[in-house]
C-alpha cells in the first residue's frame, strides 16, 4: 500500500532485531511482491488508491473552485513531487514497463472533482496503454465536471460515480 509502507511481519521482525544491535543474515535475491493489484485495471487497486478529496472543495464552493478556469492548475502538484510517486507506484503495482513515460500519474478522484492534489492515497500510475486509458479518463473527468458546473449534478453525485468507477461515470449520472 502507498499511504503506509507494508512490511511483512518476518521482515519487521527482522528490522526489529536488527535495531536492537543482533545480526541476522538475509539471502540476496529474495523477490518482493507487488503490495497493489493489476487486476482491476483499468481501475485503481482500491486498498492501495482509495481515493482521497480536497476538503477545499464542496458544493457551496464550487464556483470560486473547480468552476473556476485555470483552477486545478493552482493545486496541480509539480512532476518533481508526482514522478517520485510514479515510480513507487510503478514498483507498487508489479508493472513490466518501468519507463515513467508510460504512465500518467493519475489522480484517483480527479483535480476536476475535488479530488486531493497531493494525498498519495488519491494518485497511482494509470497506463497509456489499452483501450480505457488515462488519456480516456480526461475526457470523462472534464464531462462531469461541466455538469456539475452548469447544476446538471451534484458535486457529490459527479465525486461518487468517478470513485466507484470512471468508466461507467458518465451513463451512471445520466451525462452520457
Amino acid at each position: 500500500m502507498r499511504r503506509i509502507p507494508r512490511i511483512p511481519v518476518a521482515a519487521g521482525s527482522a528490522l526489529a532485531l536488527a535495531f536492537s544491535g543482533l545480526i541476522l543474515g538475509f539471502s540476496a535475491g529474495t523477490a518482493q511482491a507487488s503490495t497493489c493489484s493489476q487486476s482491476y485495471l483499468p481501475l485503481p487497486d482500491p486498498h492501495c488508491t482509495p481515493g482521497v478529496y480536497n476538503p477545499d472543495v464542496t458544493q457551496s464552493t464550487i464556483n470560486s473552485t473547480i468552476c473556476v478556469s485555470g483552477w486545478t492548475a493552482t493545486v496541480r502538484p509539480p512532476t518533481s513531487y508526482t514522478n517520485a510517486l510514479k515510480t513507487q507506484g510503478i514498483a507498487d503495482y508489479g508493472y513490466a514497463d518501468k519507463s515513467l513515460s508510460s504512465y500518467e500519474e493519475d489522480h484517483d478522484i480527479p483535480l476536476e472533482l475535488g479530488g486531493s492534489p497531493r494525498d498519495p492515497g488519491n494518485l497511482w500510475p494509470e497506463p497509456y496503454s489499452g483501450t480505457k486509458t488515462a488519456t480516456t479518463k480526461d475526457g470523462v473527468e472534464t464531462k462531469l465536471k461541466n455538469a456539475v458546473c452548469k447544476g446538471t449534478i451534484t458535486l457529490s453525485a459527479a465525486r461518487t460515480a468517478i470513485k466507484n468507477n470512471w468508466t461507467t461515470a458518465l451513463s451512471v449520472t445520466g451525462i452520457g
